[in-house]
């Protein structure tokens, strides 16, 4: 038993070494698929999930290839997000291929069923392999694999294109499409970035974008502060200077039921999507863009937050209470609203609150494929934000450990 531990330590070393060499100097995505999946040469074929039948792994061949790497504990969310990318390639571009490679430790027979069920749902090509990847270590290490799904987009020459779209893919959708490092910037230079987040949570919310509409998002955990803000701000969406002015403002509640309850697929959605952009803009120059979605994610455990958009675009977001003495100093700016328009009169006594309203920003980072920032500038302020460490469980189905 001890030998073999030590035997495939050792393979595992040895791969690892072969890889980082090849990874330098990529030529073919052949050759980094063989390095990254197969031991020592012994080349499996692939199951392509739309005939059900196995197929060899010449089909990626001078292919950008979509690695979809996960544990089997992925949801059927996680499969239906890249769907949309399988479809576009299959009709319209054959010089993408999406390929599943499962990262299991130790296959059981209970696995090898699970598997199957999540194959089952996959119509792009999987591995099956019921021994662990050749690659394990490495992708661990360099590729920061956490088990969490990650697609790495390599181009046909096998160099990384995307250490992770899967970020980019949850937020833009097509619209980031090939998903690689060129694409990623082009979305980086998206302003409007509230829509894709919000669009497939309410129907109305896509039609309130589309119309450019105003639009408060918000939500938090303290519903005694929820109700007062929802009254407040409902008081200032029907005063009668805004509607002279005709000034339209639509109100959502993230997350809230009608009892006061939460909704835990809808903040599962809205939290996941803000969480995707934030990994989008990770380790990049910190632009306003990047410091608005930052300060929504630090909100995500406080007592109340909200998102003042104009369609898509973000006009500020802020903590409950802040946002709520802007609402219910109305009177103090709204004559600026004739001279500078609704969103900078909003902005600016937004500006002069948070002067005198200050509270501990905390922005918790779930831990996921890639690499977590080494610095992270605070989003109110222009300090560096402190570094902690914090655990969490939210008591449903997962790998036990």
């Amino acid at each position: 038993m001890q030998l073999t531990i030590c035997r495939r330590q050792l393979e595992e070393a040895e791969a690892y070494r072969k890889i980082k060499k090849i990874m330098r100097t990529p030529t073919e995505i052949m050759e980094i698929f063989k390095a990254l999946i197969f031991q020592k040469n012994n080349v499996q074929p692939l199951i392509d999930g739309s005939t059900n039948k196995t197929v060899t792994i010449e089909v990626l061949r001078k292919k950008t290839v979509f690695m979809f790497f996960s544990s089997l504990d992925i949801t059927d969310d996680d499969i239906t997000i890249l769907k949309p990318t399988y479809d576009i390639i299959t009709k319209k571009d054959t010089n993408y291929a999406i390929v599943w490679i499962p990262i299991v430790e130790q296959w059981t027979e209970e696995l090898k069923k699970k598997y199957e069920i999540l194959r089952s749902k996959m119509p792009w090509y999987s591995l099956q392999l019921f021994t662990p990847i050749s690659g394990i270590k490495f992708i661990k290490e360099e590729w920061q694999f956490q088990g969490k799904p990650m697609l790495v987009v390599t181009n046909p020459q096998g160099k990384v294109e995307n250490l992770n779209a899967f970020h980019l893919i949850r937020v833009w959708g097509l619209k980031a499409f090939p998903f690689n490092k060129k694409a990623g910037e082009d979305m980086d230079r998206e302003f409007h970035w509230i829509g894709p987040v919000v669009n497939n949570i309410h129907p109305t919310i896509e039609t309130w974008v589309k119309e450019e509409k105003y639009i408060f998002f918000y939500g938090g955990k303290d519903n005694d502060l929820i109700q007062t803000f929802t009254k407040k701000v409902t008081a200032l969406v029907n005063d009668p200077f805004l509607k002279e002015a005709k000034i339209n403002i639509e109100l959502f509640c993230v997350g809230k039921t009608a009892k006061g309850g939460e909704d835990h697929g809808i903040l599962g959605r809205f939290w996941t999507g803000i969480e995707s952009l934030f990994f989008t803009k990770a380790n990049k120059d910190v632009d306003p863009v990047t410091l608005e979605i930052q300060k929504l994610l630090s909100y995500k455990n406080e007592s109340a937050w909200a998102v003042l958009s104009k369609g898509s675009s973000v006009v500020t977001t802020g903590h409950g209470s802040a946002i709520l003495k802007v609402i219910e100093e109305f009177e103090l700016w709204k004559e600026t609203i004739k001279v500078k328009g609704f969103e900078v009169a909003f902005k600016e006594h937004y500006t002069k609150v948070t002067q005198t309203v200050r509270h501990c920003c905390r922005l918790d980072v779930p831990v996921v494929a890639g690499k977590a920032p080494d610095r992270m500038k605070c989003p109110e302020c222009p300090r560096v934000m402190e570094t902690y460490v914090s655990y969490k469980c939210c008591h449903v189905d997962g790998p036990h450990h």
